[in-house]
């Protein structure tokens, strides 16, 4: 079988991800890694966590020529100036973040690949309230208009209709038809990617579905979009109030849960399954995925982050 390279951007340079990248290469992977990030840091880094590996430097301009394993490190190196494995996360990065990025979209859009992985990034920092979150940022990076979030676990998955969205401003937000594109975006990924025809259950806006004020969302936005894909045999079912939806007679039955908003189908699957997720933007014409966790300072150096969403994320793009 011929499996197409993995491009793995390594985002934040003050963050776990090489820490956490150094644990998940030690398992067999089939697909080339082809790891975009400063040579400088990635040496740092070694040193820092004791971890020995041979560093393959590919010139990109190349790099169709490499016959490419998983024997060394292959790298991309994006100049970066730091002289400590960790300091303080600033906007220092950003050049140097958004260069790695486009290296890798480069070769997206050039065929080389369709799979890409990212560590994580200071939304704070790097996007600068320009945009929500890398899903939109990179969605507006080939002109996509609809885009999901699916957090996926084997078990269960969910998806918020709004991503970071401050809580005050999802009603504004929410539609029928955000809905109805972002479920069929999910559908038509589990039919893809998982063989799968899923089962959707579709959370309200307010508790129990229930509202007092004169405008009701579950009634007049979400129960239509529910009612409008049934009709079109898709399996679904909803509104259902989020309070007791993650309970395990309920949860069990379907393969994705919809809210309406970040944490509200976030916070409980984390809860449920921790490190056991990863972060795939569908409408991408290439699939993208992150680990489920930030750049995470306060663990920065103490070698104790969990590889476990980094592995997860790696091992579905070296089956799909």
């Amino acid at each position: 079988m011929n499996y197409k390279p993995i491009i793995v951007v390594a985002g934040e340079p003050n963050s776990i991800f090489l820490e956490i990248y150094f644990k998940s290469i030690r398992k067999k992977i089939n697909s080339p890694l082809i790891l975009i990030a400063s040579y400088k840091l990635l040496i740092l880094h070694m040193k820092k966590f004791n971890f020995k590996k041979k560093i393959k430097i590919i010139d990109i301009k190349k790099i169709k020529k490499y016959s490419l394993n998983n024997n060394s490190i292959n790298l991309i190196n994006i100049d970066y100036n730091q002289k400590k494995p960790f300091e303080k996360i600033s906007k220092k990065s950003n050049k140097y973040i958004e260069k790695s990025f486009l290296v890798a979209l480069d070769l997206i859009k050039n065929k080389f690949t369709n799979k890409l992985i990212n560590g994580p990034i200071s939304k704070k920092t790097f996007l600068n309230k320009k945009k929500l979150g890398i899903t939109e940022y990179l969605s507006d990076k080939f002109f996509v208009k609809n885009n999901a979030m699916l957090i996926y676990n084997q078990k269960l998955a969910v998806c918020p209709i709004t991503t970071h969205v401050p809580l005050k401003l999802v009603s504004k937000k929410i539609n029928k038809k955000m809905i109805v594109n972002k479920i069929k975006l999910i559908y038509s990924f589990y039919k893809r990617h998982l063989k799968l025809n899923p089962k959707i259950g579709v959370l309200g806006l307010n508790p129990h579905c229930e509202t007092v004020s004169t405008f009701d969302e579950d009634k007049e936005i979400i129960s239509p979009a529910v009612n409008f894909l049934k009709k079109k045999n898709y399996n679904i079912s909803g509104p259902f109030s989020s309070d007791t939806i993650f309970l395990k007679q309920n949860r069990s039955k379907f393969d994705v849960i919809i809210g309406m908003y970040h944490d509200q189908v976030l916070s409980p699957l984390k809860t449920l399954y921790e490190y056991d997720a990863i972060n795939i933007t569908l409408g991408l014409p290439f699939i993208r995925i992150s680990p489920d966790h930030g750049p995470n300072e306060h663990m920065l150096g103490k070698n104790k982050s969990n590889p476990l969403s980094l592995i997860r994320a790696i091992s579905f793009l070296d089956k799909n």
